[in-house]
């Protein structure tokens, strides 16, 4: 925890794991809401929208670190999980790492990136892995309610204990 009067990375990351956990525990003890369909980003389903979430931890993880991409996960929920949970231990193991490599810029070369966005702090690359999951939790949760399976905790930053 930090007494910085910006929210760090380390904290946002350990907010995104505490939701993460939080809604494979809610998805693993309502397994109906798994199959309810979702037309966010032709996922097909709340099973294939949380498989979005977690694959692009990942994706985003392992480019920062310079890793080779990995072919998301199919299957069960129990399948898509590690994803998370490899995401998390990257990010982990990057904001812990040397503050020198969070200096060098991260260059997105995506044909859906504009070129004059291409060039991007590490940070702001993080930051946006870590709100895109956070976006999300939060359409996932409208999606759940309205399915008539609401779930039993608050994601809001307000109640987690990632952030003091």
């Amino acid at each position: 925890m930090s007494n910085e009067s910006g929210i760090s990375l380390g904290e946002l990351l350990l907010w995104n794991d505490e939701a993460a956990h939080q809604w494979r525990n809610h998805l693993e003890a309502n397994p109906a809401l798994q199959e309810v369909g979702c037309d966010i980003g032709n996922t097909g389903n709340v099973l294939g929208f949380v498989r979005h979430i977690w694959s692009a931890e990942l994706r985003w993880a392992s480019r920062l670190a310079g890793l080779e991409a990995k072919e998301p996960a199919t299957g069960p929920l129990e399948a898509l999980f590690p994803m998370h949970v490899e995401a998390h231990q990257v990010f982990r193991s990057l904001i812990d790492g040397p503050e020198a490599a969070w200096a060098e810029p991260y260059i997105l070369n995506f044909d859906w990136v504009p070129e004059d966005k291409r060039r991007a702090s590490r940070r702001k690359i993080a930051g946006h892995a870590l709100f895109h999951s956070h976006r999300h939790y939060a359409q996932l949760a409208t999606l759940a309610r309205t399915a008539g399976f609401p779930a039993q905790f608050r994601g809001d930053l307000l109640f987690s204990a990632a952030v003091v």
